[in-house]
């Protein structure tokens, strides 16, 4: 058996094999030191992908996974700011296959959603993407046909800058974080719409209670009324998946060398399906340098969260010895994790999994009544009683939220919902260590666009767990779904309303926003935002991107159960079509 604390053979082999199909990268990328595990880099402006399913070996395991150029993850594209990027994707599958350029500002027609911007790439067909790369930055792409990214269809992207590197670094990492399960992905869906909370291995028991762990028995019978579950972070865990890092598992021990001294730069991807990671490398500061391909004011940390979807740039400058890299779910159920090292053989010490976190009342959307007991909360708010026929669906009190429509995917609102980009994420609250919070991002320039918002748009994130429906406003994406539309050039304050128990990953295609969280025209600039349970994101957004654009939960699950929309921008304001 492969011990956890050494490199696999195996995995070692398996990566260096892939290393062969690597297309050597041209004078004007930044050098990339790939450590033990070769990488397959591809650059120029005009590259060829051919997506196939290929098997997948993880921690000695042998499985399937889809390919691109028979690499899984996918290689890493290297362009360069400036360039036209020109890439031919052959679909080998047996079904349309699709890739959408994450983060990457495209025209619409090449943004990649099937049905929405482009109708697909048929089974033995070509499709060429043509664009302009306007941004330098760390970035990725994936799938956006069905649960394809579930299977393995995605990878990274480094834009390098058309000048001078903002932040110097000697050596550089790619870390692309993900989750694997030898389950198909529609069994996993499947298993979700029988029963939300199938996957949750972690839950309270009696013999928790007698020891005095968790809830107290007053606090597991409110719950219990409510038909809540505290124990509720993550719909898929460690059950079924593996948690990986640039496709190894935590046997495999992916590992990257260093020189000591050197200031090295980490180019952190959550490709991950379902999991938001929490991010340290136990004896080693993290400085956050940019985030979602955008530079921001340095600012150092002992720990992060990246949600799905999210990159983050890190500057660290390890010593003379081994560090590991710990990606650890949020919901503590496994984590992923890989060995920095100045050179091979050498190993840290990799550290248990922290206890689980649990929802509390705040995380229910109670505001300032967080503090309180569950049915002592609810029996403060407004309409909410002791009667178990209010309980039976949890709150549903629409006199906070009148604008809502009575659906089945609206099971809970938040009644006190508040803005909480100033706490550190789920479970992290209390670790003893500094915690990035979105309000610690400080964009390094002043934002292109500072003019006050013309108008606001309040939008609630739904879902009913019991029926695993996700929704905006109530309302999922289906064939006669109006888009909500925005004037081209106009500028708009969107609030995005958790009513839900679980943080959801927004992302907006073709756009960046700034995050409403103090720092005025400096506001940090992202494609993606983790809303925090019962919690409210603000953030200003410029819709001068014409065309369709997918707007959506990034956890996958979510997505394929309705929390997806499209925005429509046009001149005029208008809706296609209407």
């Amino acid at each position: 058996m492969t011990s956890p604390l050494r490199p696999s053979r195996r995995g070692l082999l398996r990566h260096a094999g892939l290393g062969l199909t690597a297309i050597a990268v041209p004078g004007w990328a930044q050098r990339v030191s790939s450590g033990l595990a070769a990488r397959p880099t591809l650059a120029g402006p005009d590259i060829a992908l051919t997506v196939d399913h290929v098997p997948a070996t993880i921690d000695g395991r042998t499985g399937h996974a889809i390919s691109v150029n028979g690499s899984w993850p996918a290689p890493l594209l290297r362009l360069r700011e400036g360039q036209t990027a020109r890439l031919a994707v052959t679909n080998r599958l047996a079904e349309p296959t699709s890739i959408h350029w994450h983060g990457l500002l495209v025209p619409f027609q090449m943004d990649g959603v099937p049905g929405i911007s482009f109708p697909g790439i048929a089974p033995g067909e070509t499709f060429t993407y043509e664009f302009p790369v306007v941004q330098s930055g760390t970035y990725w792409y994936h799938s956006h046909s069905g649960l394809q990214e579930q299977m393995g269809h995605y990878g990274p992207i480094v834009v390098d800058p058309a000048g001078p590197e903002t932040v110097a670094a000697e050596r550089e990492h790619v870390v692309v974080l993900s989750d694997h399960s030898p389950l198909h992905p529609h069994r996993i869906f499947t298993k979700l719409k029988q029963q939300g909370g199938y996957f949750n291995y972690q839950k309270q028991t009696l013999a928790g209670l007698i020891a005095g762990r968790d809830q107290s028995a007053a606090e597991r019978r409110d719950w219990g009324r409510m038909r809540m579950d505290p124990t509720d972070v993550s719909d898929v865990t460690g059950a079924t998946y593996t948690y990986l890092v640039n496709g190894h598992g935590p046997q495999d021990d992916w590992t990257a060398l260093f020189a000591p001294g050197e200031r090295v730069r980490l180019r952190v991807i959550n490709a991950a399906a379902m999991t938001n990671f929490n991010l340290r490398i136990p004896g080693l500061a993290l400085t956050v340098v940019q985030a979602d391909g955008q530079y921001v004011r340095p600012v150092t940390v002992d720990e992060l969260q990246i949600a799905v979807a999210e990159t983050y740039d890190l500057i660290v400058t390890p010593e003379d010895r081994a560090y590991t890299l710990v990606a650890e779910a949020w919901d503590r159920s496994g984590m992923a994790r890989a060995t920095l090292t100045p050179r091979p053989g050498l190993t840290a010490a990799v550290p248990p999994l922290r206890a689980r976190p649990l929802a509390t009342m705040r995380d229910m959307g109670m505001g300032a009544m967080s503090g309180m007991s569950g049915m002592a909360a609810m029996t403060d708010m407004p309409g909410m009683t002791h009667d178990a026929a209010p309980m039976q669906h949890g709150m549903r009190d629409f006199a906070t939220a009148p604008e809502l429509p009575r659906t089945p995917a609206v099971q809970t609102i938040a009644p006190m919902p508040t803005d909480r980009t100033g706490e550190p994420p789920q479970g992290l609250a209390d670790t003893g260590h500094r915690v990035l919070v979105y309000r610690d991002l400080v964009a390094l320039a002043a934002n292109p666009d500072t003019r006050a918002p013309s108008r606001q748009l309040r939008i609630h994130l739904t879902g009913n767990m019991e029926r695993y429906m996700w929704a905006f406003d109530g309302v999922k994406l289906n064939a006669v779904t109006a888009p909500i539309p925005f004037r081209q050039g106009e500028r708009v304050r969107v609030t995005l309303v958790n009513d839900t128990m679980m943080a959801h990953p927004i992302h907006l295609h073709g756009h960046f926003f700034e995050l409403v969280t103090g720092h005025g025209d400096h506001a940090p600039r992202k494609h993606t935002v983790n809303v925090a349970p019962g919690g409210t994101v603000t953030f200003d957004l410029t819709a001068d991107a014409f065309g369709d654009w997918a707007f959506h939960c990034h956890l996958l699950y979510h997505m394929h159960a309705g929390m997806m929309q499209v925005v429509s921008v046009r001149p005029d304001g208008a809706v296609a079509g209407a």
